[in-house]
């Protein structure tokens, strides 16, 4: 039975009449992300880049988040063609491409993507999921449009760069990382910093200006809002790892009593 793929994230962004917000998932467990799946947020984000997550792991979260109206992406830890493409033969429709700094990274992520004689894409669609084993009509003709690209920006030479990256044919938005871009300005753990805002808001107004959607990851809540305010489509505002670390140190404070167990005051790690 002929079969038709969902709508990107691209569309998604296009249609919707407010910004969009979404979680990371990082813990590589498929019952984790069917649990976020089903939370109401608009997207998902599940990461391979710092997170222990394998094609495996990312097929079967994929698999048990299909059921629930949500968008997913998923981040591959390297922009690789090789990566990309088996990403994209496991039935990923959403890229989060991170560390693009230049145009030139920016266009080998988009031809990645593309069958020849647009890109480099292998073809391999009576194999692969993406095409639901050739179950999608004109998959191969096709192809592109089932498959949104979003760049990250997370460095001073990409801010630098923004306005060309944001110009790329195929590239259809970006993403700001304002941890990894604090420390390649020198401000290692300060995202905070007026400095690292001020370059995080250079490129919403860029990409504002260019017609394309621009999200940024921002865990604190009045600071997801500023950027929300400065033109951010969408918007990572918790992972589920941070949750499940924050919460269970919560009950841990509500029903033990602190220890010392370190002449320095920490608490002894076990690997």
């Amino acid at each position: 039975m002929p079969l038709r793929l969902g709508p990107t994230f691209a569309e998604a962004l296009a249609a919707a009449d407010r910004p969009l917000a979404g979680m990371w998932v990082c813990s590589g467990s498929a019952l984790v992300a069917e649990i976020c799946a089903g939370s109401g947020l608009d997207w998902l984000l599940v990461d391979a880049e710092h997170s222990p997550n394998g094609l495996e792991s990312i097929l079967a979260q994929l698999q048990a988040i299909s059921g629930y109206p949500v968008q997913t992406l998923v981040r591959p830890p390297v922009n690789d063609t090789v990566l990309i493409k088996q990403y994209l033969d496991l039935g990923i429709q959403n890229l989060l491409i991170p560390m693009v700094n230049t145009v030139a990274d920016a266009e080998a992520a988009v031809a990645a993507t593309r069958y020849p004689p647009e890109g480099v894409r292998g073809v391999g669609s009576a194999l692969a999921r993406a095409a639901r084993w050739n179950r999608v009509p004109d998959y191969l003709a096709r192809a592109s449009t089932t498959i949104s690209l979003t760049v990250q920006i997370e460095s001073a030479t990409a801010v630098d760069a923004v306005e060309d990256i944001l110009a790329v044919d195929g590239v259809d938005a970006i993403f700001v990382g304002p941890s990894d871009l604090a420390a390649s300005m020198g401000l290692l753990g300060q995202q905070e910093h007026p400095d690292v805002r001020a370059a995080v808001e250079r490129c919403l107004v860029a990409a504002v200006r260019a017609g394309k959607p621009a999200g940024v990851n921002a865990f604190n809540a009045d600071t997801a809002r500023h950027y929300l305010d400065h033109g951010a489509s969408f918007v990572l505002v918790g992972a589920d790892v941070a949750l499940l670390a924050r919460g269970s140190e919560a009950l841990a404070a509500a029903f033990i009593p602190p220890a010392v167990d370190s002449a320095d005051g920490t608490s002894p790690v076990s690997y």
